[in-house]
């Protein structure tokens, strides 16, 4: 498998787990420190428990914003390395009768730390 597949692999888990709103397996795609870029702010999470918390709190913000899922418009690796992978991705915010309400284009790197694969860093704007 190429880094990229297995970059690409991580993006579809990420997705998988996040619509599931399953924290803690959300939480094993992700390498650490996670870095996320948004809102002109950086974040950044030490540990996989770190970010079950934060996510926790951020299920009831998308619920009540109408969130239901996501989806994946288009994804293109933009660099492929032995162990990072640079990865845009056009993320839609979905309703539950699947009307797109918002949409990111979204900059994403997956690293491969210890042999697993996970995303490490994310950076997005809002369409």
């Amino acid at each position: 498998m190429t880094p990229a597949d297995a970059a690409t692999q991580a993006v579809y888990a990420f997705l998988e787990t996040f619509n599931a709103q399953d924290h803690k397996a959300h939480a094993q795609t992700l390498n650490y420190p996670h870095v996320r870029l948004a809102g002109g702010r950086f974040a950044r999470l030490k540990s996989s428990a770190e970010f079950t918390a934060i996510s926790a709190q951020g299920e009831t913000r998308l619920k009540e914003e109408g969130w239901h899922h996501s989806t994946l418009g288009d994804l293109t690796v933009i660099h492929e390395g032995e162990d990072k992978v640079h990865i845009a991705l056009d993320m839609h915010r979905c309703h539950e009768d699947g009307t797109v309400y918002k949409r990111f284009d979204t900059l994403w790197i997956a690293t491969r730390r210890d042999g697993k694969w996970g995303i490490q860093f994310r950076s997005s704007y809002l369409r």
